[in-house]
């Protein structure tokens, strides 16, 4: 990986390319740059056969310079470093910073390639690329460029490691709910690759991180505590309260047959969950008799509820609840 480091350490995941994948990817613009030529040339010379030759000459130069020095010049700028090589082995040309390249960029390296690549067969390109520590020809070093790959093997970038077990628990109190998501997100990269890290710039990130953690909490980092360890343990932290919230949201909600709604007046369909209420439904006979109102017709007597004496008087009949039509 690239020594190089700028702004938000995104420039720490640029890999220079290797000396045969750049090779492979030259030859198959090369390839392609002299099918074009080819076609070019037969093109013109059935078309510009009436010409004389000082014409045709000028032509052909003009030609050679357009096709095998404009055509990738052009290439590169289009597209902002993928050529179709670099485009087939994964590979991109960006600035040194990381940003992508521009026409002045593209145009550097395409003339000074000229000298290198086609005029020396590569060689100099090949010997150039193995003294540099980062793989550059001398078309990237006048340029400000370099050749990266855009396709990582995939890894195990994504595994956080755990705090130490000493720290487990001890920043519970921490008001975590100030914290941005782009801070949690370069956290979590960072502990993430920080093995792959030159160990002074893996302790400078892990500082800046702790200060801006701690910043946003309004709690200072512990002193004796390693930076990536406190970094460790308040991710941690997080994680573990969010387990919590989902596991208790999950438990307290209540099923999906007591959460859907009941049509007025339609008919109780007994099963095995209607029989056994969750806990906070009111019993049936908790309910107050008043409160009660029979489901079938006005006439029919109730048959709960034993029917009084004749010789009872209203005032010792026992109430129903049950208005008689007028």
């Amino acid at each position: 990986m690239t020594e190089l480091v700028t702004g938000e350490a995104v420039a720490l995941e640029l890999r220079p390319a290797k000396l045969p994948s750049r090779a492979l990817a030259v030859l198959l613009d090369l390839a392609a740059a002299m099918i074009a030529y080819i076609l070019v040339t037969v093109l013109l010379v059935a078309t510009t056969a009436s010409l004389d030759e000082a014409a045709q000459t000028a032509l052909a130069i003009a030609t050679f310079l357009l096709v095998l020095i404009g055509g990738p010049i052009a290439v590169e700028t289009l597209t902002h470093g993928r050529s179709l090589g670099k485009l087939a082995f994964g590979l991109r040309v960006v600035r040194d910073d990381g940003g992508p390249i521009r026409f002045r960029h593209a145009l550097v390296r395409g003339a000074i390639g000229v000298v290198e690549i086609l005029l020396t067969f590569g060689v100099v390109a090949c010997v150039a690329s193995l003294v540099s520590a980062r793989g550059r020809r001398l078309g990237d070093v006048f340029a400000g460029t370099l050749v990266v790959r855009e396709r990582i093997p995939a890894g195990r970038g994504g595994f956080v490691p755990p705090p130490p077990p000493w720290l487990a628990g001890r920043f519970g109190g921490l008001d975590l709910s100030a914290v941005p998501d782009g801070l949690w997100l370069a956290v979590r990269q960072y502990l993430s690759r920080m093995q792959q890290l030159d160990p002074q710039v893996s302790l400078h990130m892990a500082q800046r991180l702790a200060d801006d953690l701690a910043a946003r909490t309004g709690s200072p980092a512990p002193q004796g505590i390693p930076p990536a360890a406190f970094l460790a343990a308040v991710v941690h932290e997080r994680q573990s309260r969010e387990a919590r919230q989902a596991f208790a949201a999950a438990r307290f909600a209540p099923p999906a047959a007591h959460r859907a709604p009941v049509e007025a007046g339609a008919p109780a369909v007994g099963g095995p969950l209607q029989a056994q209420p969750w806990a906070g439904q009111p019993q049936a006979s908790s309910l107050p008799a008043a409160s009660a109102t029979p489901s079938g017709p006005p006439h029919a007597p109730v048959p709960s509820t034993p029917a009084p004496p004749r010789d009872a008087s209203p005032a010792e009949r026992p109430a129903t609840g049950f208005a008689p039509p007028a």
